[in-house]
């Protein structure tokens, strides 16, 4: 239960709205159970059925009242509603923006084996459960605990027979919620589970749809679907199965047998002339008793929906206690460029290392290409230069300064990249390009777009940067998604610039067109270049060719050709005989 605790902090800054729902609520509760005293006065002291004797003046007045009180009860039973609920949402969303940013500041690492889909659930189903818990089963255990607490109170004071008859069934409720707390918990969990599975594979089967297609994969998709599916419908059942036990049934039965041994009571005392009890007393206590046992069912049909929220809750917390990257106090504010791999080792997993001994010393403004088969290591060079993880041993320094003592928001500041199938935002051509950062300005981004040769591509665009552009540019062709990344790497005027080379999946005529647009966009940055053509990096400061994560050669084309190694092997295959 210690989550439902800490679900409560989330309410402190929110704490006098709450207090001001309780307060409504508490009016409401008297003025439900003042309705009833009314109708039983009307019953003993004007009404006497023995006499024939009805005085309907005061009949009425107390009747005018009773309409009064029922208003009354109407008006602050909604007021009390919007503020608990209009509270509780804003709770929830508070909690759903530490959440999406808390995602944002997590290592890498961590979305290393999450699936996007898991993500999504926790931010929006699992958040939208625990509003549930605000909105729904908070107010109706406090109403039905005030209720409750109200109608013993009054009860007892009327009759104490009455009193410990009502009470009578309260512990078989109470063993039933603690059976129902063990039971449902575990379906509870696998349905939860099941479902974020569900939105992981829905997520990655949109995404891959055109693969799935070509492939002929949809059966076997929808069979692996199906298999979830089906875990998710058991679980579901199950808590259905356990679920109708409660409610209307359980409710009926133990309010007939309160009732009858109730009858047993007024009959007992009916006999003793000292002890009867009149009409409008029986007709109280038989109100109050109904009352009574309304909201008592009330919480055990909210107990589903409490069990949801709390394991949505555990699932909420679990990513919100996930240890955030280190901030680091560090600012690079003299940084010209040049960067220093001195004897970097790195390992993703601690047990297998992916780089050893890596050496490297770049200039202010150079570029440096680093080639290699897949599995060599390039793609992990760029990871430490981004850090998005750091070096197991060995330091990387920015003009001198390591980069672990560097503030990562300010050490990316000077950086952008541009990757081989670039990510294209659903929004406008001006959103992509600047990516809402307003310190660029809209002909900014519209010059830099036409710097790097997309001035076709504008102009092909009905509402110029205004277009909307749907989601990863599905409209596009690589060649102009990677025109519109390069326009952005060149709108944010990095120092350093990291490329996975664009042209590996482009025509001839669209690599013409990329090629200028790295030229410009490397114009005197310094550039790190992962490389699969090695005819467009002949003109790289540095050349570095790895293998297994290790540095093989290095140096420019020419040295390289000349020392007649795995390098002068790899172009001659890919340029000369290819």
């Amino acid at each position: 239960m210690t989550e439902i605790k800490r679900l409560f902090r989330y309410v402190i800054p929110y704490k006098w709205w709450f207090i001001l729902g309780i307060s409504l609520m508490i009016i409401a509760v008297a003025a439900e159970l003042l309705g009833p005293v009314v109708i039983m006065t009307i019953l003993d002291d004007y009404i006497s059925l023995g006499e024939g004797r009805v005085l309907l003046e005061p009949i009425i007045q107390l009747l005018i009242i009773y309409a009064v009180i029922k208003v009354v009860h109407a008006i602050v039973a909604y007021a009390t509603q919007i503020v608990l609920q209009n509270t509780g949402a804003r709770v929830v969303q508070g909690m759903r923006h530490e959440v999406f940013e808390h995602i944002q500041r997590l290592p890498i690492r961590y979305f290393d084996n999450l699936p996007a889909g898991k993500v999504v659930a926790r931010i929006t189903n699992d958040t939208e459960t625990i509003l549930q818990f605000f909105t729904v089963v908070l107010p109706t255990l406090l109403v039905s605990g005030l209720t409750m607490i109200a109608i013993t109170i009054a009860v007892f004071y009327i009759n104490v027979f009455s009193g410990v008859v009502m009470l009578l069934a309260v512990p078989l409720v109470i063993v039933w919620m603690i059976l129902y707390r063990k039971y449902s918990n575990d379906f509870n969990h696998t349905k939860r589970e099941r479902n974020s599975d569900m939105n992981a594979m829905i997520n990655e089967s949109i995404n891959g749809m055109p693969i799935i297609q070509v492939f002929n994969r949809e059966k076997q998709i929808y069979d692996e679907f199906g298999e979830i599916n089906e875990e998710y419908t058991k679980s579901a059942t199950n808590l259905v199965k356990l679920n109708s036990l409660t409610g209307h049934n359980l409710a009926s039965t133990l309010m007939s047998l309160v009732f009858a041994m109730m009858v047993l009571v007024f009959s007992m005392m009916y006999l003793s002339p000292t002890q009867a009890l009149s009409v409008g007393i029986m007709y109280l206590l038989v109100d109050y008793v109904t009352r009574f046992f309304n909201p008592l069912f009330d919480l055990v049909n909210q107990l589903e929906v409490f069990e949801q929220a709390r394991v949505a809750a555990v699932k909420v917390f679990e990513m919100i206690d996930e240890e955030e990257e280190p901030v680091e106090t560090g600012e690079l504010t003299d940084f010209d460029g040049r960067i220093v791999f001195d004897n970097v080792e790195f390992s993703y997993d601690g047990e297998n290392t992916v780089l050893q001994n890596i050496n490297m010393s770049v200039g202010q403004g150079e570029t440096v290409a680093l080639v290699g088969h897949t599995g060599s290591g390039k793609s992990s060079i760029i990871n430490l230069l981004l850090r998005f993880y750091d070096p197991t041993s060995g330091e990387i320094l920015f003009s001198d300064s390591n980069s672990r003592e560097i503030n990562k928001k300010n050490l990316r500041s000077y950086m952008s990249i541009v990757l081989q199938d670039p990510f294209i935002y659903a929004g406008t051509l001006l959103h992509n390009v600047r990516l809402n950062n307003t310190d660029i300005s809209e002909e900014q981004a519209k010059q830099a777009l036409i710097d790097v040769g997309g001035k076709d591509l504008l102009n092909r665009m009905e509402e110029g940067m205004d277009t909307y552009i749907p989601e990863r540019g599905a409209t596009l062709s690589l060649g102009e998604r990677q025109l519109i990344s390069f326009a952005r790497a060149l709108a944010f005027d990095p120092k350093v610039l990291v490329l996975d080379e664009a042209t590996s999946n482009v025509d001839s005529e669209t690599e013409q067109i990329i090629q200028h647009a790295m030229k410009v966009v490397s114009d005197s940055r310094t550039t790190f270049i992962i490389a699969h053509r090695l005819s467009t990096i002949q003109h790289a400061d540095q050349i570095v060719l790895l293998e297994k994560g290790i540095i093989k050669e290095q140096g420019n084309h020419q040295t390289l050709m000349a020392l007649g190694k795995d390098y002068r092997k790899m172009y001659d295959m890919q340029v000369v005989k290819g």
